[in-house]
């Protein structure tokens, strides 16, 4: 099983992209928190950047990343809360299971939140970055490709929950069978539909909603 990680474990998306919303308002482009999860939610790096730049029509400040990296080095020493039922979820799976965590956050960041809502000895080392991992990220169907054959298991026996458009998108692509989960607070009307469109295989409301779908 191959677990997405911002919204699907934890609840960064919102947090996220509050500061997002809040710095590109500060420069002169006015954006809701509702649309930068509409617009970047899922994406990383390159890909994140070219997003943020097409939306507001010009090059990003210089002084972008630095404020990234310090709301990054905020919430890193705080810890983010765990999507409501993720932990028990998680603990609830049978102990032979593979699992593996496949995100566009790093694995510093993956580490450092699991460990905040004690699931660092489930997941072991198959903590997987598009970041790091792959040479392409989400909404490529590479990572999970990679996570797959990490954990020794066919794609097409693989189960991956996922939030994003982006991340559903290149979870379709890949040929595993994907649920769309919108447990998450950042989950608001019609984004269960959007994973739909997407192509997801069926969307869980909640982890009790995944575990029927899995039994």
């Amino acid at each position: 099983m191959i677990f997405d990680f911002d919204g699907v474990l934890i609840e960064s998306e919102h947090v996220g992209n509050a500061h997002i919303a809040r710095y590109l308002t500060g420069i002169g482009h006015p954006i809701s928190v509702e649309e930068s999860m509409a617009r970047f939610m899922g994406l990383a790096g390159i890909d994140f950047i070219a997003a943020v730049e097409a939306q507001i029509g010009r090059p990003l400040p210089e002084d972008f990343a630095a404020a990234r990296a310090a709301e990054d080095d905020r919430v890193m020493a705080e810890g983010i809360g765990a999507v409501a039922g993720a932990v028990g979820f998680v603990l609830g799976l049978p102990a032979d299971l593979p699992l593996a965590i496949a995100s566009s956050s790093s694995t510093r960041w993956i580490r450092r939140h699991l460990a905040h809502i004690g699931l660092a000895d489930r997941f072991g080392d198959h903590l997987y970055s598009g970041r790091e991992h792959v040479a392409r990220g989400k909404p490529a169907p590479d990572l999970y490709l990679h996570a797959a054959a990490a954990i020794g298991v066919a794609i097409d026996r693989c189960v991956i929950l996922e939030d994003s458009v982006v991340g559903a998108t290149g979870a379709v692509a890949s040929g595993a069978f994907v649920i769309g989960l919108v447990a998450g607070s950042h989950c608001g009307p019609g984004h269960a539909e959007r994973l739909r469109l997407a192509g997801v295989n069926a969307v869980a409301d909640d982890f009790g909603q995944v575990v029927a779908l899995l039994a």
